[in-house]
């Protein structure tokens, strides 16, 4: 037990940084999620085609694999050079943003065809009707699919440490290296990261 509570202070510094890029990237996948499931339902097919594209390839590929070719791969190629941070916020927000398109898709179909039709009956352009009539209908039903998605998108911020960053993961991980005590670190860790979630 004492030896767990010499660990808080090195843990809860790397929890900071987890609940950091957490928010950072909950913010941007909102961004994405909503882009992406508006492109989706566009009439202009290059806009439902960019969008497709990127929920696919998002969706179809490992968060890890894109947050190292956002890292490693990215600087090579185009000269793009990215800190660990944004890599990692960019990735775990851009993998969550992919299947929050399709929440925000399904949501926005979901909403009864009369309130459309009504919408057009009083003159309402196709961005009122989206404003005033469709997406306030639709986001209380976005809501819960999300939650579980920031809840994924808290699990996969792990996944950063792989790139250098000190989060709750790493920091038990360079703990474990120097005093051997495993089964008492990551339990520690999981209890946290639970508490968080």
């Amino acid at each position: 037990m004492a030896e767990i509570i010499g660990f808080l202070p090195q843990l809860l510094r790397g929890a900071r940084v987890t609940l950091i890029v957490w928010s950072l990237a909950a913010v941007l996948s909102a961004v994405f999620a909503l882009l992406g499931g508006l492109g989706r339902l566009s009439e202009r097919r290059p806009v439902r085609w960019v969008a497709g594209a990127y929920i696919e390839t998002f969706r179809g590929t490992s968060v890890l694999v894109q947050m190292f070719w956002f890292f490693f791969a990215l600087p090579i190629l185009l000269g793009i050079e990215l800190s660990p941070i944004t890599a990692g916020v960019l990735a775990l927000a851009m993998n969550v943003g992919a299947y929050g398109s399709e929440v925000v898709r399904g949501a926005i179909q979901a909403v009864p065809k009369g309130q459309r039709e009504a919408a057009i009956a009083v003159n309402f352009t196709s961005r009122q009707r989206m404003r005033r009539v469709i997406l306030p209908q639709a986001i209380p039903m976005m809501l819960p699919p999300f939650g579980n998605l920031l809840i994924e998108l808290l699990k996969g911020t792990a996944l950063v440490s792989l790139i250098s960053i000190t989060d709750l993961t790493q920091a038990a991980q360079l703990l474990r290296s120097r005093t051997g005590a495993t089964v008492e670190l990551y339990l520690t860790i999981l209890v946290i990261y639970f508490i968080i979630a």
